[in-house]
């Protein structure tokens, strides 16, 4: 027996309607999520040593429990098994990767994610109005969702012209500055940086607009 199949009988068990333990049959989808997040969280620590190997083979372990006590919730449930995610996440990889499994030339990693970006739109040509922003969690924290946001619209080949801003020293102690100056300036910068982000996905949605109309 495989360690995937053993935690999923083991799971499975754990699921069980009668024989189960009685609080991981009163889980649901709502009620992991907190679970998820702090398991997430909890593995990106365990990243920052990875030379902790018990630790982060644990919470590499956390995180995926969470994938596979969904599967199973969903296989009781007769929606998918975890081979159809396990499946589903292969094919998107091999589809996303023609410059290995396909005769597609990208040489470097930029022309990758700009190969992502294109089949990935592709895929979704069913809904014509769908932006590369979509796939951007709203529930991000803002510096985060930035980030997300200018990498995306950089790969869709937009760039906007922003204030220039010259970093010196540490990039953190720099950060950490701008958030001390923003703050002692009354303003929120958490609440800031989201509306700034907001109107800049806004901005790009226009230009894809335009780029559909073309």
């Amino acid at each position: 027996m495989t360690g995937i199949e053993r935690l999923h009988e083991i799971t499975a068990r754990l699921r069980d309607p009668q024989t189960g333990c009685p609080w991981d049959r009163v889980q649901t989808l709502e009620t992991l999520k907190p679970c998820v997040l702090e398991e997430t969280y909890e593995l990106l620590a365990a990243m920052d040593d990875p030379s902790d190997r018990d630790n982060h083979i644990e919470e590499l372990g956390d995180v995926l429990l969470q994938v596979m006590f969904q599967a199973v919730m969903a296989e009781q449930e007769g929606a998918f098994t975890f081979d159809d995610v396990a499946n589903a996440v292969a094919d998107k990889l091999v589809r996303r990767h023609p410059h290995v499994f396909g005769d597609v030339d990208a040489k470097d990693p930029a022309a990758v994610l700009r190969n992502w970006e294109r089949i990935k739109q592709t895929e979704h040509r069913k809904d014509p109005e769908r932006s590369a922003l979509d796939g951007i969690p709203a529930t991000l924290p803002s510096l985060l969702k930035a980030r997300r946001t200018l990498e995306k619209a950089k790969r869709i080949g937009y760039e906007e012209k922003l204030p220039e801003v010259e970093i010196k020293g540490d990039p953190g102690e720099f950060l950490l500055a701008a958030v001390k100056a923003i703050a002692e300036a009354g303003v929120d910068s958490e609440a800031a940086l989201e509306k700034a982000v907001k109107a800049y996905a806004g901005r790009f949605r226009a230009f894809e607009a335009s780029k559909r109309e073309r």
